[in-house]
């Protein structure tokens, strides 16, 4: 299995975006989930912010990859319905997946597409999430105008993924959607997740493809546990798919690899690939989430590192310290 063009060894070993602290405002707490693009020929991200209450979501903007001004706040608290009011975590827009394409956004029927998901109840996560659709013309990507009911659901779901939804990624295949989606099996207690797939001929209404996980976790291995936070894109240059996911066994996260011939069969490289740091590290406890891109000649994977907290970081997540980082597949020169 040859990898070694998505492996990122390289890490940057500081936050490129951090939560506030600032009493009140959406990140108060944490940072989480960056989602990077092109769009009218600069990079941008979405990335969710935690307050104590619930995930709402901003949108970023850079010329490196590295420095990142927010532009606010694009999924506030409350913008929808009931099922979606405590907060909404943007997961997924429709875009270009080829891994050294332009990663810019798709429009369908003259709109981008975003995915987000929903938690019920106010607190870190709490209770079992659903999936929406907003949709927008407008370029600054700023506005944004919601579909209204969830669109995928674990009301109806299967064993595995009865428990809540989580993060999504949509791609297109000669005119059929695939989303790819992580799900957990009970919502409380000891669970697990897992990664799943739904189809769709219209981006609104879904089925769910089998009954089992696409991709499952591995028993006694690094993600036994968890097997989450799907990101499939096209190599182009290997002729397959690849999936960036991150697992978990309990005690540490990590990002790993699996390929694909055909978008339904997976098959797993044996061991984490971004792995997490050591003592002081930033991603002593968790390197995971992997949001990805091209750029330079070099592929950049983000992700979500977390440690415990220390005095004179910018915010205090209950005892942890969660922000945004990236490494890369070339040596940092700055």
């Amino acid at each position: 299995m040859n990898i070694e063009h998505l492996i990122t060894p390289f890490k940057l070993g500081r936050p490129v975006i951090q939560a506030s602290g600032a009493p009140g405002a959406f990140d108060e707490r944490a940072v989480d989930v960056i989602y990077p693009f092109r769009h009218n020929g600069r990079w941008y991200a979405t990335y969710v912010g935690f307050d104590g209450a619930g995930y709402q979501t901003a949108l970023a903007v850079s010329d490196d990859l590295i420095n990142w001004r927010s532009l606010g706040v694009i999924l506030p608290r409350g913008g929808n319905r009931a099922w979606d009011s405590v907060g909404m975590a943007c997961t997924w827009i429709l875009r270009d997946d080829d891994l050294y394409g332009p990663q810019t956004l798709k429009k369908i029927n003259g709109k981008y597409w975003l995915f987000y998901h929903a938690y019920p109840r106010t607190g870190y996560e709490e209770g079992g999430a659903e999936i929406g659709v907003a949709t927008t013309d407008d370029e600054s990507l700023l506005h944004w105008d919601f579909y209204g009911e969830p669109v995928f659901t674990y009301r109806d779901g299967c064993d595995w993924d009865r428990g809540g939804l989580y993060k999504c990624c949509v791609v297109e295949r000669e005119g059929r959607y695939y989303m790819f989606y992580n799900a957990k099996n009970v919502d409380g207690g000891a669970w697990r997740e897992q990664t799943g797939l739904a189809l769709s001929d219209d981006l609104l209404t879904w089925r769910r493809y089998g009954t089992d996980p696409l991709l499952p976790v591995t028993p006694g291995a690094w993600d036994s546990v968890f097997a989450s936070d799907p990101w499939v894109t096209w190599d182009s240059r290997a002729r397959r798919r690849v999936m960036f996911y991150y697992g978990y066994d309990g005690k540490q996260a990590m990002n790993g690899l699996a390929l694909s011939d055909d978008l339904l069969h997976w098959k797993k490289f044996p061991a984490p690939t971004l792995v997490t740091g050591s003592r002081d590290d930033l991603d002593v406890t968790y390197a995971h989430k992997p949001g990805i891109a091209w750029h330079e000649g070099a592929l950049y994977q983000f992700y979500c590192a977390c440690r415990p907290h220390r005095a004179g970081d910018s915010a205090d997540n209950g005892g942890e310290f969660r922000c945004l980082t990236v490494a890369r597949s070339t040596p940092w020169t700055e």
